[in-house]
């Protein structure tokens, strides 16, 4: 498959999460190179880009590694392994990078469009990204977010575990393009959520703060990789409008 003969809509039905890879298929890793830098363009948000992307090509640290995947084909059999990972204790350095950005952008400009998105990056990411072990902090936000919220419109998530969601679909999304670029070229992936993340970390020396999202394997399906026909709810079921 090559983008060039294949339209958008043909790579997302053909891709499907291959549980099992041909191990005798030649595999070029700089499609993972390129599929990645792809990856770093997908939206998320505030562009705090708080994703780290971990390859693991080495053979033992692979089978280790798909060990820690509870041993499951799509990993034993890769030939490459993708760890996404969530990065939360780098937000200040982000923050200050993209309030550089924004100072940058508008340095010609004084006007209340410039100095609110000077502001976001100043003053309200450090409110909503600063938090304790304990999740006071934001416990507080959610107190003040309710008792603002009963006179105007106010977004409610604002907790330490909303942010953890929130960064968790950030990166969420990077995996998707990924996953999209890969199958553009050609290639297969599985995107893996069953895996002992404490043993992994420790494994490629991952911080205690870091999350992983998922664990996505890359190769060429075998001819048994994929196991039954695709199955989806029927559209009227999900889809709505209003």
């Amino acid at each position: 498959m090559s983008a060039e003969h294949h339209t958008f809509a043909d790579i997302i039905r053909s891709r499907r999460s291959v549980r099992k890879y041909d191990e005798a298929a030649e595999f070029d890793h700089d499609v993972v190179t390129r599929s990645l830098e792809l990856a770093t363009l997908s939206p998320n948000s505030s562009n705090m880009q708080l994703w780290e992307f971990h390859r693991v090509i080495n053979a033992d640290k692979k089978a280790k590694l798909a060990h820690y995947c509870m041993g499951q084909n799509a990993a034993k059999t890769a030939n490459e392994l993708v760890l996404f990972v969530v990065t939360p204790y780098k937000w200040k350095q982000q923050a200050e990078i993209n309030a550089a950005t924004i100072r940058e952008a508008f340095s010609d400009r004084e006007d209340e469009t410039a100095k609110r998105a000077l502001r976001y990056y100043e003053k309200l990411i450090p409110f909503l990204y600063n938090n304790d072990r304990f999740g006071l902090f934001g416990l507080g936000r959610k107190v003040l977010s309710c008792y603002m919220g009963l006179r105007k419109p106010m977004v409610r998530e604002v907790s330490k575990a909303d942010l953890r969601v929130c960064l968790h679909k950030s990166t969420s999304l990077a995996a998707m393009t990924f996953m999209t670029a890969m199958r553009a070229e050609g290639y297969d992936t599985c995107p893996m959520e069953g895996f002992d993340s404490k043993r992994i970390k420790a494994l490629l020396g991952l911080p205690k703060q870091a999350e992983i999202t998922m664990i996505v394997s890359c190769g060429k399906r075998a001819e048994d990789g994929i196991y039954s026909e695709r199955h989806r709810v029927n559209n009227n079921d999900v889809i709505f409008s209003h």
